[in-house]
């Protein structure tokens, strides 16, 4: 049996500047790894490669899902496949609803047969913000339009919820989110890996979302790869001593470019 994602030696640039320069790593069904580094080490850079993002170019390796190199596939391919990304910073788009966008994302993931009209698609939106403890007047707000941080990562969970994703990578979703809110985001996303058998692929800075999240990985990513993989334990670790130690010996003051 295939693992669900299978990553191999990535290697991956922007406009000619090497960002990812040897990524390894396995999910299977179900697993929560969590993805931990700091600023401009490439963490971003893997989600958006893995998304099939056409700003980066993969120089060197693979990327297998559900067994299937998907490479050179483009993004809507890779969503159909059960591949979904939750963005740190979610794009506002004023005029059209939530209710309209998810219909719409949800429409085109599936067979012409199982498509949705309205009225079902509205039942199925009302019951997934009940799950999450949302409002129902999201359904009708613009997508993302005069949200606040809190809001904008709840839209992007229930986006999750709807489109039921076979793997999805939140990228930095604690960013930008207080107590409360990261609370909220962190145990939607959770109780929905649960429930569904959902893998997921968390990118952060800091422990504080894995309180929520209980991983079943954590890996320390430096200069664009992997240094170190281990359980739960090391994301402690990594809030009391930080990640200097992971850093390249022979240059500790290392630049990395940021994306």
């Amino acid at each position: 049996m295939h693992p669900l994602l299978e990553i191999k030696n990535l290697k991956a640039s922007i406009d000619s500047k090497p960002i990812l320069t040897g990524v390894d790593l396995t999910v299977n069904q179900g697993e929560i790894h969590a993805i931990m580094g700091p600023n401009g080490s490439g963490k971003s850079t893997l989600s958006r490669v893995i998304m099939g993002d056409p700003k980066y170019k993969i120089d060197e390796g693979e990327i297998y899902f559900k067994g299937q190199l998907i490479n050179d596939i483009p993004v809507d391919a890779r969503a159909k496949l059960g591949l979904f990304l939750s963005f740190q910073y979610p794009m506002e788009i004023p005029g059209v609803s939530l209710s309209n966008f998810l219909r719409t994302a949800y429409n085109s993931t599936r067979p012409k047969e199982q498509a949705l009209s309205v009225f079902k698609f509205d039942e199925l939106l009302k019951e997934k913000l009940s799950i999450l403890n949302m409002s129902q007047d999201f359904a009708s707000r613009y997508l993302n339009d005069g949200f606040s941080g809190g809001e904008k990562k709840r839209c992007e969970i229930a986006q999750m919820a709807v489109l039921n994703p076979i793997l999805s990578i939140l990228d930095e979703t604690d960013s930008g989110l207080d107590v409360d809110a990261l609370k909220v985001v962190a145990e939607g996303a959770y109780t929905l890996s649960k429930s569904t058998n959902m893998s997921l692929l968390l990118i952060t800075h800091y422990q504080r979302i894995l309180r929520y999240i209980k991983p079943d990985f954590v890996h320390v990513f430096i200069g664009g790869k992997i240094v170190k993989s281990a359980r739960e334990e090391l994301a402690f670790e990594l809030e009391n001593k930080g990640y200097a130690q992971y850093m390249p010996k022979t240059n500790s003051k290392l630049k990395l470019t940021q994306v």
